[in-house]
């Protein structure tokens, strides 16, 4: 199956989970928890207040190396979000990618997709832990801080 596939698929458009697809073409769902959905509606209100331009959206398709993922929250560019509003995933990731970890994930799945958004052309990618710390992470390795925001705290309120 292609995204395409998956995105005009009626079966699939109300489910109440995240859906990526694997390097094989497969569908993987990650049930999202009521901590998860708001510490995404969180860290998307921070960075808002953060930020001028650009936008921060939720669940956006990135084309990688291992077929489309779709962090958590990102930032886009206002020029690059202009080059893929139509397409039904972006073959750029947006500067910043964020990825919250949900009781499904393993932080070694985690680390591995900040290599591929990273390697996508992310900028940075942050992993917000289930202790609500977050980890700032570029192409050189782990942070202290983000360059993009570096107001952002590494730990954000806990629900």
């Amino acid at each position: 199956m292609n995204w395409k596939q998956i995105c005009i698929d009626p079966l699939l458009k109300n489910l109440p989970y995240k859906i990526e697809l694997n390097q094989w073409g497969q569908i993987v769902m990650s049930p999202a928890n009521v901590w998860h959905v708001m510490t995404q509606d969180h860290i998307s209100d921070l960075l808002k207040s953060f930020l001028d331009t650009g936008r921060v959206l939720q669940e956006f398709p990135v084309s990688t190396t291992e077929n489309v993922k779709a962090p958590d929250v990102v930032w886009i560019s206002d020029e690059l979000l202009d080059q893929v509003k139509n397409k039904t995933s972006s073959h750029i990731a947006p500067a910043l990618c964020i990825e919250i970890m949900s009781p499904g994930n393993t932080k070694k799945q985690l680390l591995h997709k900040k290599d591929l958004y990273l390697a996508a052309g992310a900028q940075e990618v942050w992993i917000c832990k289930r202790n609500s710390k977050i980890e700032f992470y570029d192409k050189s390795g782990i942070l202290r801080k983000s360059k993009i925001i570096p107001k952002f705290p590494a730990q954000i309120e806990s629900y």
